[in-house]
């Protein structure tokens, strides 16, 4: 069997080698010639999908993508052709939620403000979303969602439904939240397109002072529009790791935002072997065969597994110092702005992803607490680190 698999999928001898023959190909250099003689498929976001790609494909019995989005395949073209097909839904939600609250804490921190003084809105409650309305809560932050497939499905505003937070619409959400936070599937059609989802009226209808923050889908904000809001206003602020017409991205944008990164907030080797594992696993399933790897065997040690905080802290200042011990993505930032202006854009946007540095998440490391610091470890817990007590 040959698997043809995205040069940056970790760990792809250890899960495929024992399957087949392996044969890894840049994602974005991924042709239709070399699909002619290939059984598996295993890309990531940045491959394209569909009937192009898949013209010369003759022997593809599975396609996989380590990724929880899904909207860069033709699932419909792969059901057409009887070629298998499985994502891997959550392997990087953890990871994205991380950087999201690392953000969160270092924009606090940039601008003055407190994290705990803000109502968070979050559109989109999947598994990014549900999973930051959780831990938001878990710390005691105000929050809204807006999600209504979710509440058609669930009906998540009834008494009793046990949702994490009031899911209201998005203009009520924009109206009454300080901080927005996308986290939507790009769905270009039907009663719920995510597609400029903010469009100019809505980013128009910002009010002053609010933190627009996008680690879903690029498209569904409209960038353009963002653009004129930031360069002439200037009242608000952006954190953006996802962008339309990615790798070619924006320069004038990317300028405008206080933390601008390159489609990498899901980029934690945890998250990233998790989806290795989950698609090697369902790939074992389509052709009948044992799958022998674990997860645990996969996952080094963190090179940081224990930080040890003493007394005198405010529970922000401990929240920051562990979240950066873990990850700060202003490192990402610097390395965007750098690659791009020597490389050029889309090549300095996909040099920074393809070399991406180790990065864990934070739920590697234990925090040690004097034991009376009570607040401390409600926010460092709620945050997702385990916490002892000295």
């Amino acid at each position: 069997m040959k698997i043809l698999v995205d040069a940056n999928v970790p760990a792809a001898d250890a899960c495929f080698g024992a399957l087949g023959e392996v044969v890894r190909r840049p994602g974005r250099e991924i042709a239709p010639g070399d699909l002619r003689d290939a059984d598996a498929l295993v890309v990531r976001s940045i491959t394209r999908v569909d009937a192009a790609l898949l013209a010369e494909a003759r022997c593809l019995r599975f396609v996989g993508t380590c990724t929880i989005g899904t909207d860069h395949v033709d699932t419909r073209l792969l059901a057409e052709r009887g070629i298998a097909f499985a994502s891997a839904p959550g392997c990087n939600a953890e990871a994205v939620v991380d950087h999201v609250l690392v953000s969160l804490a270092t924009l606090a921190e940039r601008q003055g403000w407190r994290l705990a003084e803000r109502r968070v809105g979050v559109v989109g409650a999947g598994n990014v979303g549900g999973r930051l309305l959780h831990r938001l809560a878990a710390m005691g932050i105000d929050c809204l969602a807006c999600d209504p497939p979710r509440v058609e499905a669930e009906d998540l505003t009834a008494p009793g439904s046990g949702a994490p937070a009031d899911f209201v619409d998005l203009d009520t959400l924009i109206d009454e939240c300080d901080v927005l936070c996308l986290h939507t599937p790009l769905v270009r059609e039907g009663p719920h397109a995510t597609h400029h989802l903010l469009d100019a009226e809505r980013i128009a209808a910002l009010a002053p002072g609010t933190v627009l923050l996008n680690a879903g889908r690029g498209d569904c904000l409209d960038g353009q529009a963002l653009r004129a809001r930031l360069a002439g206003q200037g009242d608000i602020s952006a954190v953006l790791d996802v962008w339309e017409g990615e790798p070619g991205i924006d320069a004038a944008l990317r300028d405008l935002v206080e933390l601008a990164t390159p489609h990498i907030a899901g980029y934690s080797l945890d998250g990233k072997l998790r989806g290795t594992h989950q698609v090697t696993r369902a790939l074992c399933r389509v052709f009948g065969l044992p799958c022998r790897v674990t997860l645990d065997d996969l996952l080094p040690a963190p090179p940081l597994a224990r930080l040890e905080l003493g007394p005198g802290l405010s529970a922000e200042e401990a929240l920051r110092l562990a979240m950066r011990a873990v990850y700060d993505p202003r490192r990402d930032h610097d390395a965007l702005q750098r690659e791009s202006r020597r490389q050029g854009m889309a090549a300095g946007f996909d040099a920074c992803r393809a070399a991406y540095p180790l990065r864990r998440e934070f739920a590697t490391l234990e925090v040690a607490l004097p034991e009376a610091e009570g607040q401390m470890a409600g926010w460092l817990t709620g945050a997702g680190f385990r916490v002892t007590t000295a």
